[in-house]
């Protein structure tokens, strides 16, 4: 039976099948060889018997190295001591005998590895990570189009930045000067007068010349903007957010989450409501700890492990001091000094994967806001017209995609959450 996938298999015992697939490791034993599939949707082991197949099979057989594409042909069997599933081999068609493969059994040094990331990824461990990734891209594009969100295309060429242009790439637009987007927030917020609820969902870019294991130069991060909204819905619907993707993965994905070894007793327990703390709380508390941070001061990466590594559930931190946060921010009526505004902290000394805030939907509040900012008046008048024709209470969020899945997969370094990563010293592969 063709068209049948090695994550299948055990619908198919007993019957003959035929599986495309590429050997990712051959050991024998004497007359008994064992051959290690990928197939791209699962991982399996085909037996050869030299006994059971023709000198012809046999021969193709002991040809095969490792990452050799080949055809398949044999009956499904159920191993007689894990639950798993096997292919004893009838017949065996050979695509193309692989070179000799550069990423071998032994250990790789991280260079070495991030070099050879286009075939890196046919690993395991690399697998499961990348379809986690999917899993929550899949799951924001559900969760958004539950919640009655439409997904608005954000531009990724701006002529202006979304919280000033020291982090941003620039580049020649036929004479103007343009950069690459740091953000699409500000563009959604203009389609949320015709929508209400919309995102967007795409690449970033970050100019910021930091090393740390939390930093990629070109990121995937989904916004969100509701008009209608205040700081208090818009942290109800972070917290709804993430709390379905944490479940989603898993619900449907814990066989990936066991081949990246992850505890996932310490998934299991983020569940909303989320611990919820001030700044100025937050402060307090890291200071207790032994880091230098003082009031005023935003939150440091170092200061994101210390506090989150204390807690099994992600942390929103509110209500910083209005001087560290970006212009489009409302302040806090009850201390103008303080913006509406949140960070979702993941636990595990993972930190920040969402940012976000009661936008200022005042015209002249935010026309001096810019002013302070020192910002360029005229690339924000379209912004400033937002604010001049039915403003009305609105806010939103951003989340960054490598982050969470670093988090959801336990990963000591956002290099590996996506597939070609970007960083101050690698632009190849």
């Amino acid at each position: 039976m063709s068209g049948v996938k090695l994550d299948g298999l055990s619908g198919y015992v007993q019957q003959e099948v035929s599986i495309a697939a590429w050997v990712f490791n051959k050991r024998s034993s004497g007359k008994v060889a064992f051959l290690q599939l990928r197939d791209g949707y699962g991982w399996t082991q085909a037996i050869v018997n030299k006994d059971d197949v023709s000198d012809a099979v046999w021969e193709r057989t002991g040809e095969i190295t490792p990452e050799s594409s080949v055809i398949i042909t044999g009956q499904v069997t159920k191993h007689p001591k894990q639950d798993e599933f096997e292919i004893q081999v009838r017949d065996l068609s050979v695509i193309q005998i692989s070179e000799e493969y550069p990423i071998g059994k032994k250990e790789h040094g991280i260079d070495f590895l991030m070099d050879q990331r286009h075939l890196w990824l046919r690993s395991k461990r690399q697998w499961a990570i990348l379809r986690i990734r999917d899993a929550l891209s899949k799951g924001i594009y559900d969760f958004m189009a539950e919640g009655g969100f439409l997904k608005i295309d954000s531009p990724i060429l701006t002529p202006s930045a979304c919280e000033g242009t020291t982090e941003l790439f620039a580049i020649d637009y036929f004479g103007q000067p343009a950069y690459l987007s740091q953000s699409g927030q500000l563009y959604i917020e203009a389609a949320i007068f015709a929508h209400r609820k919309v995102f967007d969902f795409g690449p970033v870019f970050r100019a910021e010349k930091s090393k740390t294991r939390r930093h990629l130069t070109e990121f995937w991060m989904m916004d969100a903007e509701m008009a209608f909204a205040t700081h208090e819905s818009n942290i109800a619907v972070q917290e709804q957010l993430i709390a379905y993707l944490v479940k989603r993965v898993l619900d449907r994905y814990a066989s990936e989450l066991r081949i990246l070894e992850r505890d996932m007793e310490k998934l299991r327990a983020v569940k909303a409501p989320f611990i919820r703390k001030t700044y100025d709380e937050v402060v307090i508390e890291l200071q207790s700890l032994g880091s230098d941070i003082k009031r005023g001061e935003d939150l440091g990466g170092d200061d994101e492990t210390l506090l989150t590594k204390r807690y099994e559930k992600p942390i929103i931190v509110e209500k910083y001091p209005a001087a560290v946060k970006a212009f489009y921010m409302k302040r806090d009526a009850s201390d103008p000094t303080l913006a509406l505004c949140d960070d979702m902290l993941a636990p595990e000394g993972y930190g920040e994967i969402i940012g976000g805030s009661q936008r200022e939907d005042d015209y002249q509040t935010l026309y001096e806001r810019i002013k302070e900012h020192k910002l360029p008046l005229q690339e924000f008048q379209w912004y400033l017209d937002l604010r001049r024709y039915g403003s009305v209470p609105h806010a939103g969020f951003g989340l960054g995609l490598e982050r969470l899945v670093s988090w959801i997969c336990g990963l000591k370094h956002v290099r590996e959450s996506i597939p070609f990563a970007r960083t101050l010293s690698r632009l190849r592969p």
